[in-house]
């Protein structure tokens, strides 16, 4: 069973699908900000579509993360590492891009599973 949330005109911001949950890449709303400031907004937001999904970060399988610019890398991987805390990281992959439209410093997709993962 497919479930669907959140829908823009191009897309829904999240669906899930035999218990997982994709989220949509995700930016953040004020873009004056730097890139602290815009991963911890995006992160805020990510949190929210998780929620709604009936899961949260501490069930994430996959992250991908897109900068404009490499160099302000650990400013991200700063807030970043606060909102994952714990053991159960998720894969991850950073990757350098020219533009993300506007002013956007940082866009991050999401995976994650509905319920917890079995301890191996």
């Amino acid at each position: 069973m497919t479930a669907r949330y959140l829908q823009t005109p191009i897309m829904h911001r999240v669906v899930e699908h035999n218990g997982i949950v994709y989220l949509g890449g995700v930016t953040a709303d004020d873009e004056s900000l730097d890139m602290e400031g815009q991963t911890r907004q995006v992160l805020s937001k990510i949190d929210g579509y998780l929620e709604q999904a009936g899961t949260g970060n501490t069930r994430l399988l996959t992250a991908t993360i897109f900068l404009t610019d490499l160099t302000l890398k650990p400013a991200m991987d700063l807030v970043w590492k606060e909102w994952v805390g714990g053991c159960d990281l998720p894969t991850r992959a950073t990757v350098g891009v020219a533009d993300l439209g506007g002013k956007a410093l940082v866009e991050i997709v999401i995976t994650a599973a509905i319920s917890s993962l079995p301890k191996s």
